[in-house]
């Protein structure tokens, strides 16, 4: 569904994505990990047309390399980022209808745009305003905005960050239904190892800008090379 080919990305004399291949299928959960400064935010701004890169990017058989963000947005991709970006002078209602806006080519579409806020479960917030929100409605918010242009895929930074434990298990659950339910496909960056072992079907392994390892995550993790370079022997000993 989504092909990155010999991709490469720099930042003067740093290389930030180095010759990066890999193959994210319909329906998949594809994780993303790998040390603070592999490459993997970065990864997502060149899929999600922000940066210009070399090789090439494919998305449903198509070339996307060189499209605007809008463009590939309407295309089908959506993301979110590390840290919630709110409008706090905006209710929640409001903020998933600019979504709605952005992503779908027929314009707004009030009715999917409840039906996004009872499936992200801010029914009780929806003309509250956003400033207001704790850190889960405001992740549940971000997503919904997402949701809201009808993404074939989503592609998630770090959605857990920050999160306690209840926080986290909610948005696990979130992002099943959103693969399961909607049949929208996810790439997910994270750092907690326990929630890709648990979620992902495939686990990308990168560092430096280079792939290490790319596997089912119960192999991923276990590969000496990731153990040495990422995940610790610590890691390894305690599973």
């Amino acid at each position: 569904m989504l092909k990155a080919i010999h991709v490469t990305k720099k930042f003067g004399e740093l290389v930030a994505v180095d010759d990066l291949s890999f193959h994210v299928r319909k329906g998949q959960i594809y994780g993303i990990a790998g040390p603070n400064g592999a490459g993997k935010s970065t990864l997502f701004n060149l899929i999600t047309g922000n940066y210009g890169y070399e090789g090439r990017i494919e998305f449903q058989g198509k070339k996307i390399t060189g499209l605007s963000p809008h463009r590939i947005a309407q295309a089908g991709i959506a993301r979110t980022f590390q840290i919630p970006q709110v409008f706090p002078s905006l209710t929640v209602k409001k903020s998933i209808s600019v979504g709605s806006r952005f992503g779908a080519r027929g314009g707004l579409d009030p009715a999917y745009v409840e039906e996004v806020i009872r499936f992200v479960e801010l029914e009780e917030e929806q003309n509250q305003k956003t400033g207001r929100l704790n850190l889960l409605g405001k992740k549940k918010l971000m997503i919904g905005a997402a949701l809201a242009t009808k993404p074939k895929v989503l592609m998630l930074d770090e959605p857990h960050a920050g999160s306690n434990a209840k926080e986290i298990k909610d948005l696990m659950d979130l992002i099943r239904r959103i693969n399961k339910k909607l049949g929208i496909t996810i790439i997910i960056i994270e750092h907690f190892m326990k929630v890709l072992t648990e979620l992902t079907d495939e686990l990308l392994i990168i560092e430096s800008g280079r792939m290490i390892c790319c596997d089912a995550p119960e192999v991923a993790t276990n590969n000496p090379q990731v153990i040495e370079s990422y995940l610790g022997k610590a890691y390894a000993e305690s599973d």
